[in-house]
């Protein structure tokens, strides 16, 4: 597993968080004042990368939580199947498939290529990089 400790009240909007065992992106974050009794509570609202789930957490402040390590790495399209496609790694020459993201499937021609993340061994298609 590829993730690090942080505490939650260092987290911020957009930096990425594993809820549930599965990667979310900080769409929210809202820490209350300490009480006479008990310490501050942080509530964090994310998204899925992969599901696209809403998540809500509630957790003191101070707690950590574990954050995945991203590889950034880039490949080329050898065959587009929808609802995957083949790419090519471009330093190791792997390939493998990866499901075709909604706002990149008309845009995707073979050749091109692509930004990919790879978090918890999952691969998920970012951008396509102008040449």
């Amino acid at each position: 597993m590829t993730t690090v400790r942080q505490t939650i009240k260092t987290l911020k909007p957009g930096k990425l968080v594993m809820i549930d065992g599965d990667a979310c992106k900080v769409q929210d974050i809202s820490i209350s004042v300490p009480g006479k009794h008990g310490g501050a509570k942080a509530r964090i609202e994310a998204i899925g990368l992969f599901d696209n789930r809403h998540r809500s957490v509630v957790k003191p402040a101070d707690t950590e939580m574990e954050v995945p390590i991203v590889e950034k790495k880039t490949a080329q399209v050898v065959a587009i199947m929808p609802p995957n496609v083949q790419l090519m790694d471009l330093e190791s020459y792997e390939t493998f498939d990866a499901p075709i993201p909604e706002e990149m499937k008309d845009k995707l021609v073979t050749g091109s290529e692509i930004s990919y993340w790879i978090i918890e061994g999952r691969k998920m298609l970012m951008a396509i990089r102008s040449e």
